[in-house]
């Protein structure tokens, strides 16, 4: 039995959101109690989180013994309530990791059960792509660029409600077995930038078993770097 890391600490190398618009009879059905869907505008928030962790170790520990990985997880935002407040954050229904060492820890030594993916990443300080087939087949990719601009029609008016929107998201949520495992992404700085997305390709949001044609469509992508961070743990919630 392995006893949980209250505090992870390290640096988000690179962070993309790639988020989508789905309708709502659509999205309840992924989306288990105690959890319900935010609503923006008619709409469910959902997306996927491409990121590079660098220096990841427990708090109060130096950077060089610090791991790295690239990293994706499928997110949902989601409203629950704790008592008479209603708490936001995202709902998190898998997570994959370019590192054994998260497949093993994760609903583990951290919270978040993590498959074993094999990334591809080409990138610049302005371009990047990232890409995964996950071991159970699972696979993402995108292809995007830096712009000064939201997406043009986006259903955020502007980058300010954009990024004070997934600012809220920093509770998270994953299945493991019989519970819902929280983390608490907590940023020494937020700083948010608009991309320009030329493709994308998630199994997941294409599965029309789970989102009918036409329920699921892309709305932008954002992307932060060189964030420093913490992750800590969250009380699981039960089904």
């Amino acid at each position: 039995m392995f006893v949980k890391i209250p505090t992870i600490t390290g640096t988000i190398d690179r962070r993309i959101l790639v988020n989508f618009v789905v309708e709502p009879e659509a999205i309840r059905k992924v989306v288990p109690e105690p959890f319900s869907p935010k609503i923006v505008n008619g709409k469910a928030i959902a997306g996927i989180c491409l990121i590079r962790l660098k220096h990841v170790r427990p708090k109060g520990l130096p950077a060089f013994i610090g791991i790295g990985s690239e990293n994706g997880a499928h997110r949902i935002a989601v409203e629950w309530r704790e008592g008479d407040e209603l708490k936001e954050g995202v709902f998190i229904p898998r997570r994959d990791s370019s590192s054994t060492f998260n497949t093993i820890a994760g609903g583990n030594i951290f919270p978040g059960k993590h498959f074993k993916a094999k990334f591809e990443v080409r990138e610049n300080d302005t371009e990047y792509h990232v890409s995964f087939v996950s071991s159970d087949g699972t696979s993402i990719s995108v292809d995007a660029a830096l712009t000064d601009q939201l997406n043009e029609g986006s259903i955020f008016k502007d980058m300010d409600e954009a990024s004070a929107f997934f600012k809220k998201g920093a509770a998270g949520y994953s299945p493991n077995g019989e519970k819902y495992e929280g983390l608490l992404l907590n940023t020494y700085r937020w700083d948010i930038k608009p991309l320009k997305v030329t493709s994308v390709h998630s199994n997941f949001f294409e599965d029309e078993s789970l989102f009918p044609k036409g329920s699921a469509k892309f709305d932008n992508a954002l992307l932060m770097t060189n964030i420093d961070h913490e992750w800590s743990s969250l009380a699981s919630k039960h089904h």
